[in-house]
């Protein structure tokens, strides 16, 4: 690796980051030993967490941390490849942004990896500030994929506190009818369908019928028939 003035933001000092969040960790695979430990050097001298692995197989035997994370990862591993392991990852569901570093990389390497979704191809031996930019990108990726994950959780267990037949009258609310037509295509009465209305928007804690419509589409609530 080239030497650079090497700078990344460190949670204290990412003014997006809230004194909660946990330390992010990155993750290093590369079976060459000196490769490793460099990187693993350089990362901890800017003082962000790593674990170092000399195979995919010790990874996937780790326990996962609950923090924003990110893998550096060598193309050449012994058995199976690295490009290969980032598809067996997005098969096991597990979306960790991935950085491959390579000493022996070309195009269409480079290309399937950044389809499957690489965050950087580097190739060995590269500058110290490429791969700590690349890292800050990951990063910022995940903890953008987790705050995602964390707002959906909230949103379907507000949804879930609906009662069956708010369910029923949720997708036609978001479909823009008014209340008259909800009791009509409900059979109920017209105050009745304005009092499960005013239930959903605060259950949903929807400030609008246009908020209530994004939260469906996050939901992937299905239009009325």
């Amino acid at each position: 690796m080239h030497r650079a003035n090497t700078k990344i933001r460190t949670p204290d000092e990412d003014r997006r980051t809230t004194m909660s969040e946990p330390r992010p960790m990155v993750f290093v695979v590369d079976d060459d030993a000196a490769m490793r430990d460099a990187v693993e050097t350089l990362l901890r001298s800017v003082g962000l967490q790593v674990e170092a692995f000399g195979s995919t197989q010790d990874f996937l035997r780790h326990k996962a941390a609950d923090t924003p994370s990110c893998l550096v990862l060598d193309v050449r591993l012994p058995g199976r490849s690295g490009l290969d392991f980032q598809e067996q990852l997005a098969e096991s569901n597990i979306h960790i942004p991935i950085i491959f570093i390579t000493g022996h990389g070309d195009i269409p390497m480079s290309v399937r990896a950044m389809k499957a979704g690489a965050i950087e191809f580097l190739t060995k031996p590269f500058r110290d500030q490429d791969l700590l930019d690349a890292i800050q990108v990951a990063l910022e990726k995940d903890r953008e994929r987790r705050h995602h994950e964390q707002e959906l959780g909230s949103l379907r267990r507000r949804f879930e506190s609906l009662t069956p037949r708010e369910r029923e009258v949720f997708p036609l609310v978001v479909s823009g009818r008014l209340n008259k037509q909800i009791a009509a295509d409900l059979g109920t009465s017209e105050i009745t369908a304005k009092v499960h209305r005013a239930s959903i928007m605060r259950k949903m804690q929807a400030g609008s019928v246009v908020e209530l419509v994004r939260m469906a589409v996050e939901l992937d609530i299905p239009a009325p028939k």
